[in-house]
């Protein structure tokens, strides 16, 4: 099934994706009237879209609205009461809202970024690995992907999700913990990670690297996907043409990521260190597996109520579908 669709995605690919430099879009598909965009403060590719206001003259008859909210979980809660049509998290979220009933699909994905999500402890701290970290309170955002984070991590050193106390809190919550030193860890990913290095007296215990993890998600309803085909496309491809302005124009974005995330520009440089452009595309064969390896490692770790199947939470976009003009 897989095979079939990463062909076809490829002849997608080499037929149908106009990119920003291009002079013109006399080929764009019906448009539907709205898009509303949920997305985080690290999500790169959608602020810098946004501060250039690229959709809004790709799409100049969608009405483009953004939603700023603190992590993936409280995002596709309100993508699945139709609140926004779109959104972008971390592996992990899309599995707990499956858990939950809600009819998402995944549209888009991007390699995951190993050494843009770690855990901290204090620089003092006497944990030295993450074997250290048996009885001890760990802080993050219980179903965003520093969850799946801990997990590996754990699994990695011969430990079990049981061998800690998981303090569930949002990255703020989380922060502000682990400063007045309530936690013993903090497991994040950037910009808060690239913040708290600046800032100090921090240590990291483990990255991302060697953990298997899926990467970044694009998420839709799946009733706005089946109707918006050839549209979602080119949002994904404006969404990779941005992300591209942090190599070949790296001290503009910058500047704009500090200003629109409320962040130094030297964390903004570190955090881009951390996280190389990368080009989101529909799911593939290599990805669709590797998402539904995590959502088995859930369950069996009884972190989800139920076994899940994913296949058919994968849209497959076609070049037929689109909204009516």
């Amino acid at each position: 099934m897989f095979n079939a669709f990463s062909a076809r995605l490829a002849g997608i690919a080499l037929s149908g994706l106009l990119s920003l430099s291009a002079t013109a879009h006399a080929a764009e598909p019906a448009a539907p009237e709205a898009l509303r965009i949920g997305y985080q403060k690290g999500s790169v590719s959608m602020v810098l879209a946004k501060s250039h206001r690229f959709l809004e003259q790709r799409y100049p008859h969608t009405r483009i609205s953004w939603v700023e909210f603190p992590a993936g979980p409280q995002m596709l809660e309100a993508l699945n009461v139709g609140s926004i049509d779109l959104g972008s998290t971390g592996d992990i979220p899309p599995i707990f809202a499956q858990a939950a009933g809600a009819d998402l699909v995944y549209i888009g994905a991007e390699p995951a970024k190993p050494k843009a999500e770690v855990i901290l402890v204090p620089e003092n701290s006497p944990l030295k690995s993450v074997a250290d970290l048996k009885g001890r309170k760990v802080a993050f955002q219980k179903g965003s992907s520093s969850h799946n984070l801990v997990l590996r991590a754990l699994q990695q050193a011969g430990l079990t999700f049981k061998d800690i106390q998981p303090i569930y809190l949002t990255p703020a919550d989380a922060r502000a913990a682990f400063q007045q030193g309530n936690v013993d860890a903090w497991a994040i990913w950037d910009p808060y990670y690239s913040a708290a290095l600046l800032h100090g007296g921090v240590r990291v215990l483990k990255d991302g690297e060697g953990l298997k993890q899926t990467g970044s998600f694009y998420l839709a309803a799946r009733p706005y996907a089946e109707a918006n085909g050839p549209f979602l496309l080119g949002v994904l491809q404006t969404f990779s043409d941005a992300d591209a302005l942090t190599l070949s124009r790296r001290q503009q974005s910058i500047t704009l990521l500090a200003t629109s995330m409320g962040l130094p520009e030297k964390v903004i440089a570190t955090y881009l260190d951390h996280r190389p452009p990368t080009s989101i595309t529909p799911v593939n064969e290599k990805t669709a597996v590797r998402q539904q390896q995590t959502a088995d490692l859930f369950y069996e770790n009884r972190l989800v109520p139920k076994q899940l199947d994913i296949r058919d939470r994968i849209w497959h976009p076609t070049l037929t579908t689109g909204a009516k003009s």
